[in-house]
């Protein structure tokens, strides 16, 4: 395979200082001679102008001649090269890509929208313009499908409640999850010599026909797990409150009464509302 091949053209002010003596000299020359040097003179000069070739910072041009590639200049200023040549033009500058937003389906099946943001920039410009049909096109196409790839590999969420207990996630594992989908885009673009600078998740979430039964089942899950540690709370209060006053013998309690005790206590603690206490003017048992 051909490589890139960085040129360095002819000095397109000192072309400019001769291509005007030629032409202003040979339109000086019309009344004087009777001869068709002149207008020779003045064709050449005009062809020469179409030789003319600038630079801007972070771009380049891509110079071939009848269909051979030449080379490519990427040392930006005003140049002159080969008025036969033809330029094609390939910005060096970073671009910024915001993908559209996918239904694909995680790893368990659950159908997700999910977008990425690409960064990327031409670093080779030989494969930019002839290893691929329109690379900007192909830089689009390629990150969709490793968005799709990226968001089968891994599920949405972690749900150990059904054996699914993953250390990757598409929700939580940010980095992780970035890097992978920036490996992945880099290594397809390769082909077109592209350098892929950044790529996170720009948009995910759960797709809308699911979207109400996912976020219902979170906050279940989250109830869950504030239950039990306030019930774990509770059972070391119990645990304490008993020590408390058998260590002290503010009052001797038989198993029936500490039962008793132990059940009014998780009641209160583990109660999703304000107790409501009862005085008891009778005895214990009445």
């Amino acid at each position: 395979m051909k490589e890139e091949k960085i040129i360095v053209p002819a000095n397109g002010y000192l072309m400019l200082f001769l291509f005007l003596v030629l032409f202003f000299g040979s339109i000086a020359l019309i009344p004087i001679t009777k001869t068709g040097w002149p207008a020779f003179g003045i064709i050449t000069s005009l062809v020469l102008a179409f030789g003319f070739l600038m630079v801007q910072p972070n771009g380049s041009r891509v110079l071939l001649l009848f269909g051979k590639y030449v080379g490519t200049v990427k040392k930006n200023g005003f140049y002159w090269v080969n008025p036969f040549y033809t330029k094609k033009k390939i910005s060096l500058r970073a671009s910024n890509f915001d993908s559209e937003r996918l239904k694909v389906n995680d790893k368990l099946g659950n159908p997700v929208m999910i977008s990425t943001i690409l960064v990327w920039r031409v670093q080779n410009t030989y494969k930019a313009a002839f290893d691929v049909d329109n690379y900007e096109n192909f830089v689009r196409v390629q990150t969709d499908a490793a968005v799709r790839k990226l968001a089968s590999m891994y599920p949405y969420d972690n749900f150990a409640d059904e054996g699914h207990d993953e250390d990757i996630t598409l929700r939580s594992s940010v980095n992780e999850v970035s890097n992978a989908l920036e490996k992945e885009i880099d290594e397809r673009l390769s082909i077109a010599g592209i350098e892929v600078l950044e790529a996170r998740i720009g948009y995910l979430a759960y797709a809308q026909e699911i979207a109400n039964a996912m976020l219902k089942r979170q906050q279940a899950t989250a109830i869950v797990a504030a239950r039990h540690k306030i019930v774990e709370g509770a059972v070391s209060m119990v645990e304490m409150a008993i020590e408390e006053l058998s260590k002290k013998q503010v009052v001797d309690l038989d198993e029936e009464r500490k039962a008793a005790m132990v059940s009014n206590l998780m009641v209160v603690l583990c109660g999703d509302k304000d107790a409501s206490p009862v005085v008891n003017t009778g005895t214990l048992n009445h």
